[in-house]
């Protein structure tokens, strides 16, 4: 079992590592004391923007400072296996792999992914990448080159949850490679939304913003119907949690609100949730990165008064959807002093997406506050504890 470090806690370790006092980070990341104090010994939360900010003067990205999950034995030989089959990304195999048979197989890895079984989902991603390569250069037409950006994109989604950020920008770039073969104007929109993740995870929100703002501009001019309430919806699902990062809370409630105004438009026209390329678009998912966006933008409040029953409003929805709300829930009631409805919803979490929950950072960083303030362990923490590999 794990025992990599939670977010605040990997904080501590890392400026300890340099030799630095908490008044000299600090000053440099421009944070007071009594936060990055609070944060290390447990008090607060390690929010993503402050973990962005105190790792420019260290030199890190955001998730370097967060932690990078680690790897379990067994996933090490598949892990590389992967590596290979993204560098041989021009590289077709000698057999083709028939369109229908792809197609399923592809239909399993967004089975995996949405239940966030990791354990299934690496194995099986070097063969499938490979297939799905094979099948791409060999029939050449929109829809294998589409295949192949969705299995990039799910290896961007394994890659980025886990912060390992160097396949994970490998991955977008091979996506963005991959639908560009073709005219393909939706999966050009679903690899700028991915693409926009990685700015997310570096903490580099403006660039990612600026991203996200080109991408819907060349969607709603490219497609039209559904397909661009689609492609234009999902990019401001990915613009509002940018925004909600943005270090002047003011422009930061600007932006995200121009986003949630879009993304419930465009939702309307959607009216229902639709499973799109591994993704899930509609009304819901709207709602769940509105919550999290105003957990982001410090107003706890506002996040958990979007709704009085979260199990129904998430009703339907994939683990890898319900997992983070849950998280995000906790955040907010932690935030407003409630640490055992905090509990409560981690708990959820935990129980809905268990794999997810433990590379999760918030939900990592979110049990580790938990279990400083709560000062007394029960059996709850406990069983959280062991599952997460962090010690009470």
């Amino acid at each position: 079992m794990s025992t990599d470090l939670a977010p605040g806690a990997n904080l501590a370790a890392l400026r300890k590592e340099r030799g630095w006092s908490q008044a000299h980070l600090a000053k440099k990341a421009n944070i007071s004391v009594s936060l990055l104090s609070k944060i290390e010994v447990g008090d607060r939360t390690l929010t993503p923007a402050v973990a962005a900010a105190v790792g420019k003067p260290m030199g890190l990205s955001m998730a370097e400072v967060l932690g990078t999950a680690a790897v379990a034995r067994r996933a090490k030989q598949p892990l590389e296996d992967l590596r290979a089959a993204i560098r041989d990304y021009d590289l077709p195999g000698p057999g083709a792999t028939e369109d229908s048979r792809l197609s399923a197989h592809l239909g399993t890895m967004d089975r995996y992914r949405k239940k966030a079984d990791v354990t299934k989902l690496l194995p099986m991603l070097p063969k499938l990448l490979r297939d799905a390569t094979t099948h791409a250069h060999t029939a050449n037409n929109p829809g294998a080159w589409m295949m192949l950006a969705d299995v990039y994109s799910t290896v961007y989604w394994l890659a980025a949850r886990h912060r390992w950020m160097d396949m994970a920008e490998l991955a977008v770039t091979r996506q963005r490679w991959a639908v560009e073969q073709q005219p393909n104007p939706l999966g050009e929109a679903i690899a700028a939304r991915d693409r926009a993740g990685t700015y997310l995870n570096f903490g580099d929100v403006e660039r990612g913003l600026s991203l996200v703002d080109m991408a819907i501009t060349k969607a709603q001019g490219a497609l039209d119907s559904t397909n661009r309430d689609i492609a234009v919806c999902v990019l401001n699902l990915r613009g509002m949690t940018l925004a909600g990062r943005l270090k002047d809370k003011r422009e930061a409630k600007r932006e995200a609100d121009r986003h949630i105004r879009s993304a419930l438009n465009t939702a309307q026209g959607i009216g229902r949730e639709l499973d799109v390329h591994g993704l899930t678009v509609g009304p819901q998912n709207v709602f769940t990165h509105r919550l999290a966006t105003c957990v982001d933008l410090g107003r706890p409040r506002e996040a958990l008064a979007l709704t009085d029953d979260l199990s129904a409003a998430l009703t339907g929805m994939p683990p890898t959807r319900v997992a983070p709300t849950y998280i995000n829930a906790a955040r907010a009631q932690l935030d407003t002093g409630d640490r055992d409805g905090a509990l409560e919803n981690l708990s959820i979490a935990w129980n809905a997406a268990p794999q997810f929950a433990r590379i999760h950072p918030m939900g990592r960083e979110v049990f580790r506050v938990l279990s400083s303030l709560h000062r007394r362990s029960n059996a709850e923490l406990l069983r959280l504890s062991k599952l997460s590999g962090i010690k009470v």
